[in-house]
């Protein structure tokens, strides 16, 4: 990972510039040489506030209890409610009624398809460079091979020694990246193909193992609504294929304290990363559309109705083929989150690349145009960012918001994330300004 001081930007995560124009030319004769895609860099600076906030404590808040002084101010039932999409991550599946999802369930595969939709760009970019073949895939396995150490890096705060797990959003991104490059510049109808394999490559695979009737769920963390029956035995929770390979895989690395892996708390797997690459691949099909010659709106109501497609598969395919299930990223979930995602995108381009208020994505372009750095704060300075703010500004906090404003029975459950965001995003902001970036 490098730093520099430069005016462009190649659009991918942790990637930053100032807000000019930069586009390589056409990949082929149907591609335009775009404008700034104002929408994306929104789009990436709101997922990374989201973060970088710790969904602004309003789970933390919601979790006082009932008598808690603060609720004679603020309604208890509304705050629960909004809890919800602020931190949950079910315990399985992932969909609720017929199309409601936790919106915090929505942070890392929007997280991965703006990584798609990034690549069009800076594909173009880099070709605009003069940048040999050969030159940009090697840039690739190394943009690849860092993501996935730093997402382990990030994985190993608090033990005693490299946790060498590969589940954090980093680390899926990176394992997936070479793959997802390589699909680049090849014409659409191969690149669906791919998708179409992916998605139903690992419904086979995952149907290739049935876990065995007396098969021990308790000692594996599950219970419950986490144990399928019947089709959908095979996706149960750390009872299916992947969860078994990252019991032979992640036991070839050396383990904390030398306890060798047994299965992951949460259920997540290492292979979870295949099927994101499909999540990654729509991003690039909409990149792909954004940098093209349709017209702008046409673009958008192609969006709304992608996104509608997806959805319409993702529940079909949820109802039939697999269960919708986030954290182990099953092919209906890549089709039912894409959905939403691809609609995220949509209004987004929308309001800050149709209509004139370009003005007011400023506040996330900052942040999404150093969204690598932004993360990285999030993740390891959260804690201690908090604590001198509390020693250095507590006073001036209180005298502006309030004696309730850092009481923990009260606001302070709320206020303390959104200082550090506050601080965050200042630094953000002088990055910004003395066009400094953060690349890999």
């Amino acid at each position: 990972m490098n730093s520099a001081q430069t005016p462009q930007t190649d659009h991918e995560t942790g990637t930053s510039s100032t807000d000019q124009q930069t586009a390589g030319p056409a990949v082929d004769a149907e591609v335009t040489k775009p404008k700034r895609l104002r929408s994306l860099d929104a789009y990436r600076g709101f997922i990374m506030i989201m973060l970088a906030s710790a969904g602004f404590g309003i789970h933390s808040l919601a979790q006082l209890p009932k008598d808690a002084p603060v609720w004679h101010e603020l309604n208890y039932e509304f705050w629960q409610q909004l809890s919800f999409h602020f931190y949950y991550h079910p315990p399985w599946t992932s969909r609720f009624g017929l199309i409601d999802v936790s919106f915090w369930d929505l942070i890392q595969p929007a997280f991965m398809f703006m990584v798609g939709v990034a690549m069009p760009y800076s594909y173009a970019r880099r070709e605009t460079l003069g940048h040999s073949k050969w030159r940009r895939l090697a840039h690739a396995v190394w943009r690849g091979l860092v993501l996935t150490l730093i997402g382990v890096f990030l994985t190993s705060q608090g033990a005693p020694s490299t946790k060498w797990d590969f589940t954090n959003v980093l680390s899926q991104i990176g394992l997936g990246y070479v793959f997802l490059y390589l699909l680049m510049g090849r014409h659409v109808r191969v690149q669906w193909a791919a998708f179409a394999v992916i998605l139903v490559g690992y419904w086979i695979l995952f149907e290739s193992y049935t876990p065995p009737a007396d098969y021990d769920y308790a000692a594996v963390n599950a219970s419950g609504e986490m144990i399928f029956e019947g089709r959908f035995a095979s996706w149960s929770k750390n009872a299916n294929i992947a969860s078994q390979f990252d019991r032979w895989f992640l036991n070839q690395f050396p383990r904390p304290n030398g306890e060798p892996f047994r299965f992951d708390p949460g259920g997540y797997t290492t292979l979870n990363f295949v099927p994101s690459i499909a999540t990654m691949l729509l991003g690039v099909f909409a990149g792909q559309l954004l940098r093209s010659h349709h017209r702008p709106w046409n673009k958008f109501l192609i969006l709304i109705a992608s996104g509608a497609v997806c959805m319409v598969l993702g529940v079909v395919a949820g109802e039939l083929v697999c269960p919708i299930v986030k954290r182990i990223w099953t092919p209906s979930w890549v089709l039912f989150s894409g959905g939403w995602v691809v609609w995220m995108l949509a209004a987004f381009y929308m309001v800050f690349d149709l209509f004139p208020l370009r003005w007011l994505a400023f506040p996330l372009v900052v942040v999404g145009m150093n969204s690598i750095a932004v993360y990285l704060m999030g993740s390891l300075m959260h804690s201690w960012t908090q604590k001198m703010i509390n020693i250095h500004f507590h006073g001036l906090l209180v005298w502006f918001l309030g004696e309730g404003a850092l009481a923990d029975d009260m606001y302070g459950r709320v206020v303390g994330p959104t200082a550090v965001l506050v601080v965050f995003w200042l630094i953000a902001l002088w990055m910004y300004r003395q066009k400094f970036s953060i690349r890999i």
